[in-house]
């Protein structure tokens, strides 16, 4: 399989994740707003799938270490496929949960909860699963970009005001809350059915094309269950049913759904690959930076402060270099 042997090389897979992890939302601006989410994020599914698939059959079965994606499946034990299977139950929650907060509650809640509660969650898990790197650097680190995304929110919630009656604000912070805790444990879950060190593969653990591949198909498998109440019990917006799936969406907009996916799952798999050159909470760490590549895409591209006061000017300034700042003490962390 083709694996990261080089810190530098690892960095550069973590970059990419954050470009995927920040990006992937995108598709869904594209969907029409009667074609719904629930049915959108069953193409996202798919796609998360698909990717992982064609991969581990690629760059996970061909190269000069470990062994090949079918070689690697066969030989794993049963507690590490229900790892890797779990960590898909739970990502594919907090995935839901999270992107139903966004809808309701809008990214000035949800993202400084949701996803500030699951970087420092998450880079403090596997930290302790696997202290490798500079502990003082890396939490610095993750103390600056956990205030990015606070000021980002704030910065949001000051260009868009307060919107939303209280109700529906409660519900959408107990979403991202919810969401968060979840989105924070998956890696660490996912992690516990790969092998320690990728270069000598553990018998009876997976490498991470296997484990990815694993992972994927349990958050498509718990989407019968999870996306199917989603569709008849909405957060928000009325019902919908499989026949809306077919006849409510054109063949583009699936497509469009189903690059999200791609888009998504193309993140997790970099990460993954990155997670023991770099170190799993580096990697995660890392990777959750993905929101301010969101961030990027609402200033740059789609506008959203457009016409911003000199103060929401400031903070979305200051937000960029504090972003820049944890990054560079993250990727520094693993310096020696």
């Amino acid at each position: 399989m083709m694996l990261a042997h080089s810190y530098g090389v690892a960095v550069a897979l973590c970059v990419l994740t954050m470009f995927c992890w920040g990006s992937h939302a995108n598709t869904l601006k594209a969907e029409p707003n009667s074609y719904g989410f629930s049915l959108y994020y069953w193409d996202q599914a798919i796609g998360y799938f698909v990717l992982p698939l064609i991969v581990g059959l690629t760059f996970g079965s061909f190269g000069p270490s470990g062994r090949g994606l079918l070689a690697d499946l066969a030989q794993g034990s049963g507690m590490s496929f229900a790892w890797a299977i779990l960590g898909g139950i739970v990502f594919n929650l907090a995935n839901i949960l999270f992107m139903a907060a966004i809808a309701i509650a809008g990214m000035a809640v949800a993202f400084p909860i949701g996803i500030g509660i699951a970087l420092v969650e998450g880079v403090s898990i596997n930290y302790v699963a696997q202290p490798k790197g500079n502990p003082v650097l890396i939490f610095v680190g993750v103390a600056c970009i956990t205030s990015a995304i606070i000021l980002d929110a704030l910065a949001y919630r000051r260009q868009k005001g307060n919107q939303g009656p209280e109700g529906e604000l409660t519900k959408g912070i107990l979403l991202a809350l919810s969401g968060g805790i979840l989105m924070g444990l998956f890696y660490y879950l996912v992690q516990r059915s790969i092998s320690a060190d990728y270069a000598h593969l553990d018998p009876s653990k997976f490498g991470p094309y296997a484990a990815v591949l694993i992972f994927s198909l349990g958050s498509l498998l718990s989407n019968l269950v999870f996306n199917s109440y989603l569709m008849a019990h909405p957060f928000q917006g009325k019902k919908v049913t499989y026949a809306d799936y077919f006849a409510g969406g054109s063949f583009r907009y699936h497509l469009i759904g189903v690059l999200g996916g791609l888009i998504n799952s193309a993140g997790t798999i970099s990460n993954f690959i990155a997670s023991k050159a770099a170190s799993p909470a580096i990697a995660y760490g890392l990777g959750q930076g993905g929101t301010m590549v969101a961030a990027i895409w609402g200033v740059f591209v789609w506008k959203e402060f457009r016409g911003a006061s000199t103060g929401t000017i400031v903070m979305i300034t200051t937000m960029f270099v504090l972003f820049v700042a944890g990054l560079s003490l993250l990727v520094t962390a693993m310096v020696r």
